[in-house]
């Protein structure tokens, strides 16, 4: 009789790791995001009745939610102030949908985040100034939606960030002195928005960065010399804004790793023939960006 009651006991303490479930409050995130974003209309809808580990998307670990990945699956409507609850969430990848409005301030509660994906959306108004508190994002993609205003300085903060993608918006006002403290970006990608003013000091002192795309904006000034001998930069693009001439700067360089150069009209195609694992598609004048994370 005492070992039944034990057995009970345990079972009610252990119920949500055994059987899948997560806690109600993390459910409800669920459905608040289902209902916000026209879950009934998904490409593939979630049985509600079902146990949440067995919905669509959803990755659950010792009870807990830690990836909610509904890529390309036909969510329409807004983002619900609810998902900074999902406390344990690791990645957030809601890209290539028709999601609008603007990205909750309370997504930078996901400290344990890594991988936040609202790319390809219809989402608007600024990124949320504190998106430097997500300390262990590796991948931001917010490319091809219609966010405005500045860079928040505390992007800077992000000391873990790999692939930074912006492009395609209406991001406005300087890259901030801030983004020099990335030592671990390998991809920055701000082309076609209207961000303005010199490139930061110390740009050209990043150590892994590899693909840098800042074309269509309305840069100017000088070009960090250093840039073009970084010991690991691929690709560079920078071309329709007002930068400086920098021909003889490029030419003049024998030890540079750079694969493609595309710069403004008072320069020339810088052009190798090393282009390694890089892939630069003439419609769009940037680097291709993956979507899928299989090693995050």
């Amino acid at each position: 009789m005492k070992q039944a009651y034990f057995v009970l006991v345990v079972m009610m303490l252990m119920g949500p790791y055994v059987m899948g479930n997560v806690s109600s409050q993390e459910k409800k995130v669920l459905i608040d995001l289902y209902s916000s974003t026209h879950g009934s209309q998904w490409k593939v809808r979630w049985d509600l009745n079902a146990p949440v580990s067995e919905w669509y998307g959803v990755r659950v670990e010792d009870g807990k939610i830690v990836s909610l990945n509904l890529f390309n699956n036909n969510l329409q409507g807004n983002l619900p102030n609810s998902l900074g609850n999902l406390s344990f969430l690791e990645e957030l990848n809601l890209a290539f949908n028709t999601l609008q409005g603007e990205i909750p301030e309370t997504i930078t509660k996901l400290r344990k985040l890594k991988v936040l994906r609202l790319g390809k959306n219809q989402l608007e108004g600024e990124i949320p100034e504190e998106i430097g508190n997500l300390e262990h994002l590796s991948v931001m993609d917010m490319f091809d939606n219609g966010l405005s205003g500045n860079l928040p300085p505390s992007i800077g903060k992000l000391k873990q960030l790999k692939m930074l993608y912006l492009s395609y918006n209406a991001l406005s006002g300087s890259i901030p002195k801030e983004l020099v403290n990335l030592e671990s970006l390998e991809r920055l990608e701000l082309a076609d928005n209207m961000i303005e003013g010199e490139l930061p000091n110390g740009m050209a002192d990043l150590p892994n960065l590899k693909a840098m795309t800042l074309a269509e904006n309305n840069l100017s000034g000088n070009i960090p010399e250093g840039i073009f001998t970084m010991p690991n930069l691929r690709l560079l693009q920078m071309q329709n804004n007002n930068f400086e001439a920098i021909t003889d700067q490029i030419t003049g360089q024998r030890n540079t790793q750079l694969a493609l150069l595309d710069m403004d009209k008072k320069a020339d195609r810088y052009e190798k023939n090393d282009f390694k694992d890089l892939f630069i598609p003439n419609a769009t004048g940037t680097a291709e960006t993956k979507f899928e994370d299989d090693d995050n």
